[in-house]
């Protein structure tokens, strides 16, 4: 994925899936680099990473 997309969903208020490794994500932010995000797994853990984007694959 790249960081004009990861724009685009962030300011969507649609809920468009996200994968990180296969697991279902939330993306909370494209950090100012304009490589890497900040994602967290949907459900009820919170735990925060910070991914390559290029690892985000939309479904």
């Amino acid at each position: 994925m790249d960081a004009t997309r990861i724009k685009q969903i962030l300011s969507s208020s649609a809920d468009i899936e996200v994968t990180y490794n296969g697991a279902s994500v939330w993306i909370d932010m494209l950090n100012e680099d304009g490589k890497t995000a900040t994602v967290h797994l949907r459900g009820p853990l919170e735990e925060r990473s910070t991914v390559e984007i290029t690892e985000l694959q939309e479904i």
